[in-house]
């Protein structure tokens, strides 16, 4: 009871900023609600008036702290429910929001090591160059001499987004019990993922792990970097990396001027998504152009890895066989495999679905962003969840996130080009190691491999056991014996059969592949 008052009060102080900040618009669309508009309009701040809606709403979720900061560079991304222009306002909530002084950050880093700052770093800019939700960062030079960027948690950050969440979560738990229609978006599951996430991005040693991670991924890769860590100037609470230079991805101005090719970045672009979700699995999953730049040798380099996917081996050849599916136009490949991940219910019509497929895909098939409405083909895509029953994938959202904003950057560089286009024939080469006759031979090896490793271990334990109860004076029946005996006859030969799989895997790869013709 407690806990729901408390979160009611908090609702309450919530609706009231967002009044002050004329910011309900969106409620606007709701009949019911209109006495309660009409009230609200009292607390209005005048001064706000000429503000466009989109200003507004950003305002007001800057008051209301860093969870709700991070709701608005969510719903940044979804243009499809707010409209172009309040999702291009929302988007400066990215990395320009009020600072802490730098003062109170060289205070955080000597608490953190427990040493002056004067005995890290022989420079320490006091002015942060970007200032986010849950950090900021600022330059400096360390005693040795090296430029690095220093992120900074902002005080309090910790406690804040704990309570929000603890809100967010009450709210779904409510929304499931109220409104059976809504359970299959899985709000809870939702919110438990964005919580987990957050834990992460609270600790600043697990941000420098998983930057560490994404540059061990690309070593040799001389299209897309990542900064060096500073391990020793990094923890809890404090980051340290290499200062990158460089201009922002979005800045195409600069980028032509600097004599950039931009059909060379897009296809890095691409390459980089490509390779981090299907070839590794571990993806950036807030690749904003804020955190993306193209420095002098013209590669991509990303920074802030406070947020980062994983997808397992199934869920990549999903993924992989639904999108080549949709860019071949084969809507039936596309069905089945929704169907096979058990994303759509048994009990509905395979048909039907390939047909909904279809209507997904034909208006969308080898045409350039500018003449998609991704509007209109998002809120296609939520009307067929909706028909077909389908349960909301709380693993997938980092990855719908991460494909909006790099299809935004690519709509801002050239938005005559469809970048998933120039990916297909990477995703084609992947699918034919990964999911061809060869690859799925080797995997069935693996698989048996891991199943002979295990015979040793049964018969040891066998053993184990039997001796255990000679020990302990049990006294085994003859029948018993022979069955022991009879069950170790049978497993062992199973010890050779690898062999001889391998000897005719090796024969049958060297036919297909032509060898000794």
């Amino acid at each position: 009871m407690f806990r729901s008052l408390r979160h009611l009060a908090r609702l309450a102080r919530i609706a009231v900023t967002l009044a002050r900040h004329d910011a309900l618009f969106p409620l606007d669309r709701v009949a019911a609600t209109a006495p309660f508009l009409r009230v609200t309009r009292l607390v209005r701040r005048r001064s706000l008036a000429a503000a466009r809606p989109g200003e507004r709403l950003a305002a007001a979720l800057a008051e209301l702290g860093p969870s709700f900061i991070k709701l608005g560079q969510i719903l940044a991304t979804r243009a499809d429910l707010l409209g172009d222009e309040i999702a291009a306002d929302l988007a400066r909530l990215q990395d320009r929001l009020p600072p802490f002084s730098g003062a109170l950050a060289r205070q955080l880093i000597e608490t953190e090591f427990e040493q002056p700052i004067g005995a890290m770093f022989a420079r320490f800019d006091e002015t942060p160059v970007a200032a986010a939700s849950i950090a900021q960062v600022h330059f400096a030079v360390t005693a040795e001499g090296r430029e690095v960027a220093v992120k900074v948690l902002r005080p309090g950050i910790e406690r804040a987004f704990a309570r929000d969440l603890d809100l967010f979560l009450w709210l779904a738990h409510l929304a499931e019990r109220t409104q059976p229609a809504l359970r299959r978006l899985k709000p809870v599951d939702v919110v438990e993922t964005l919580s987990q996430s957050m834990q992460i991005e609270m600790d600043l040693r697990f941000e420098a792990a998983a930057a560490s991670e994404l540059a061990e991924n690309f070593e040799g890769d001389p299209t897309f970097r990542m900064p060096r860590i500073d391990w020793q100037r990094t923890g809890r609470t404090v980051l340290t990396t290499e200062r990158v230079a460089g201009i922002r991805i979005d800045d195409r101005e600069a980028l032509v001027a600097a004599g950039c090719d931009i059909g060379v970045i897009l296809r890095n672009a691409g390459a980089a998504f490509f390779n981090q979700v299907f070839r590794d699995g571990f993806f950036h999953a807030d690749m904003h152009p804020g955190n993306l730049f193209v420095d002098p040798d013209g590669a991509l380099a990303v920074i802030d890895f406070g947020i980062m996917g994983r997808l397992d081996r199934d869920t990549r050849y999903y993924l992989a066989d639904m999108l080549i599916g949709f860019l071949s136009g084969d809507y039936r490949r596309v069905a089945q495999v929704h169907f096979d991940a058990g994303y759509v219910p048994r009990r509905r019509s395979l048909e039907a679905f390939t047909q909904a497929c279809r209507s997904i895909g034909e208006p969308i098939l080898g045409r350039p962003l500018h003449e998609i409405s991704i509007a209109r083909l998002l809120a296609q895509l939520f009307h067929v969840t909706e028909q077909f029953e389908m349960e909301a994938q709380p693993q997938l959202l980092l990855l719908q996130k991460t494909m909006v904003l790099v299809e935004g950057i690519g709509r801002r560089l050239d938005p005559t080009v469809n970048i998933w286009a120039m990916a297909q024939p990477l995703v084609e080469d992947w699918v034919r190691e990964n999911r061809g006759p060869e690859a799925q031979l080797r995997d069935r090896l693996e698989d048996f491999a891991e199943l002979v490793e295990e015979i040793p271990r049964l018969l040891r334990g066998l053993d184990k056991i039997v001796g255990d109860w000679a020990r302990e004076g049990v006294v085994m029946h003859a029948e018993s014996l022979a069955t022991q005996a009879a069950h170790r006859a049978r497993l062992l030969p199973l010890l050779v059969i690898p062999l001889w799989l391998a000897a005719f895997a090796l024969i049958a790869i060297a036919a297909t592949l032509g060898f000794g013709r």
